[in-house]
């Protein structure tokens, strides 16, 4: 396993207490849209076995072009040791990353895209929005739903309406629900699901109860884990 050890270039608060992340790119390493990656603090591999409060299992908000590594995430007055230490932190200081593993990359087989996300979980998302927009090649059309019950709503200037693409905002899961029960008449769209699990939950029920197939639900999960949630 190949860790890389890259500073802290930039710090761009997104919204209250929401902040990306820029990390230095460092040589050779690449991914693609949807990618998340193991993100660790100093300290975390300095005993026999790893310590897993100072890692995170992240989604990268950014693509290659770019030129930095975007870790979108929110960090509150009170919160875990990992973010109160990632707080702290200044430009130049080093993290970690390593496993770094798409499950959610942009699917072109000539389907409608949904995407449909809960507060910062969209940072997966905008990667697979700056590709489509670059180029649209097998998907007819992009859709987006976040709902985000402070409505400070992120990344507004990649999540805005084209003729191929729409951008959704909501403040309330009722008008999320409602939503995603309309988008559900497209019987063989994809539909491409982040969020807490109990928000996964909840979509795949709505999404199941309308004849959405399983096959046409995309989770940020590895294999082992989409029989807990899709079955």
């Amino acid at each position: 396993m190949q860790i890389y050890w890259t500073p802290i270039q930039q710090v761009v608060q997104e919204a209250r207490d929401t902040y990306t992340f820029k990390l230095e790119l460092p040589e050779g390493f690449t991914w693609e849209e949807g990618a998340h990656t193991h993100f660790a603090l100093e300290g975390f591999n300095q005993e026999d076995k790893p310590n897993r409060s100072l890692i995170r299992h992240m989604s990268i908000s950014t693509l290659p072009h770019e030129g930095a590594i975007g870790i979108t995430t929110r960090v509150k007055s009170e919160c875990s040791t990992f973010k109160s230490i990632l707080r702290d932190m200044n430009i130049g200081d080093k993290v970690a990353i390593f496993k770094t593993h798409s499950n959610v990359p942009l699917k072109r087989e000539g389907k409608n895209v949904y995407l449909l996300s809960s507060g910062v979980g969209i940072s997966t998302f905008r990667p697979l929005v700056l590709s489509y927009l670059a180029n649209g090649e097998g998907v007819p059309h992009l859709r987006s739903v976040n709902v985000e019950s402070s409505q400070e709503y992120l990344f507004s200037d990649v999540f805005k309406a084209t003729d191929a693409f729409t951008a959704e905002f909501v403040d309330s899961r009722r008008a999320y629900h409602e939503a995603v029960e309309t988008l559900a008449a497209d019987k063989d769209g994809l539909y491409y699901v982040v969020g807490s699990d109990d928000f996964l939950r909840e979509t795949i029920a709505t999404l199941r109860e309308r004849g959405i197939a399983r096959e046409q639900i995309v989770l940020d999960k590895h294999d082992f884990q989409l029989d807990d949630f899709l079955n």
